[in-house]
């Protein structure tokens, strides 16, 4: 690693740790703001990425529905919205009707979805993305991963030259700093679901022998380079953090990344300048519901990647954001006032009732009405996300 990922960040460390500080000193309310690093936020609640299949074929330009999908969140009175995955690459399209960030034509577009949250008083991160191996035949023809490894359909990508991935590591930074144009508030690296920087991470994935596999340094240097090149382009005050798989589904991804290895790498965010983590899960092996489980509450409990989180705190004093099945305001306070996690991220949930947040925080409401059916995903084109659970 060279350049800001290698540099001492002793401005950047200070300002962690001031913010850690001020974290500790304010209530856990789940009401109650917070910042993460400039960017501050009326409260602790974050509406997860959610791909929300709307963006315009083929280019993946934002639409109208998109912004408006944005603006009745930000009415609702989450925190901070994330958008749903945006590529940074067109070799790196994981799906139909996916965002792009690709191009400085996506600009304006963005500019939209920006535009429409702070109508509303709410705050917008754009989430950066590259789907490598997980992409959809329809949507990149020619998949490009950290090695040639099958995945679960069969379907096997092509091994990255040096050059690309150096290429890649910079398309994030420019995707970076288009959403800093756009007027986002932030920006997300996707690190989470099996994806380009978690296949990067994994063994089960990268099998490489050169300076971007083997031990867990060389794994790392994908990560960091994309850090350096995010923060090449928009600078030490933008606020800029990551959705980070911190275990594959050690049950279907032999010799996949364990907890501890995720522990590893949140403890090395702060050095590579990001400002906080959401915890998430990585590959799931086939498994379509080990990131977005079903039955939570009833099958499954609440709240099932909180271990992680834990694991994550102990590791970092950067802000840790949760995500996996947390559905009733009992829980997420306790998780909160136990200090697993400073803030809660909520997908399906949003999706069914977007605006949960408003409820909760009035009184109307005391858990989600989100049955975790797994029936969110658009049926066909034009449709995007919505819930199908309802009766």
């Amino acid at each position: 690693m060279s350049g800001f990922a290698c540099t001492a960040l002793s401005g950047r460390t200070k300002t962690c740790t001031e913010s850690h500080e001020r974290m500790k000193t304010k209530r856990t309310d789940l009401f109650s703001p917070i910042a993460i690093a400039n960017l501050e936020l009326k409260n602790r609640l974050v509406r997860s990425a959610t791909a929300e299949r709307l963006a315009e074929e083929p280019v993946g330009r934002a639409t109208p529905a998109l912004a408006a999908l944005y603006r009745t969140l930000a009415q609702g009175g989450v925190g901070l919205i994330v958008t749903g995955h945006a590529y940074v690459a067109p070799e790196g399209k994981a799906h139909p009707e996916m965002l792009s960030a690709h191009s400085d034509e996506m600009i304006p577009g963005l500019r939209t979805l920006a535009e429409a949250v702070h109508a509303e008083g709410g705050r917008i991160a754009l989430q950066i993305n590259h789907g490598g191996g997980q992409c959809a035949a329809e949507s990149a023809p020619q998949m490009v991963a950290p090695s040639a490894m099958p995945e679960p359909t069969g379907h096997a990508p092509r091994e990255m030259t040096a050059a690309e991935i150096v290429a890649t590591a910079d398309a994030f930074g420019q995707a970076a700093r288009r959403a800093q144009l756009a007027g986002m508030d932030a920006v997300q690296l996707h690190g989470a679901h099996g994806y380009l920087i978690g296949q990067f991470l994994s063994l089960h994935t990268n099998r490489r022998s050169d300076g971007w596999g083997g031990d867990f340094e060389r794994r790392l240097r994908f990560l960091a380079a994309v850090c350096e090149a995010v923060r090449g382009q928009v600078g030490r005050d933008y606020a800029v953090f990551i959705k980070l798989g911190m275990a594959d589904n050690l049950d279907r991804v032999p010799g996949g990344l364990t907890p501890e290895d995720g522990a590893r790498i949140a403890g090395r965010l702060a050095g590579l300048g990001l400002d906080a983590i959401e915890v998430s899960g990585g590959l799931g092996g086939g498994q379509g519901d080990f990131n977005g489980r079903l039955g939570v509450g009833t099958k499954v409990p609440e709240a099932y990647f909180r271990p992680l989180a834990r694991l994550a705190k102990a590791a970092t004093t950067l802000p840790v954001i949760l995500v996996g099945g947390l559905r009733s305001r009992a829980v997420m306070d306790d998780v909160l006032a136990s200090g697993d996690a400073d803030l809660i991220s909520l997908c399906r949930p949003l999706i069914r009732e977007p605006d949960l947040p408003n409820r909760l925080q009035n009184g109307q409401a005391t858990v989600a009405a989100c049955i975790s059916g797994g029936r969110c995903w658009a049926d066909g084109p034009g449709q995007g996300i919505g819930c199908k659970c309802k009766a």
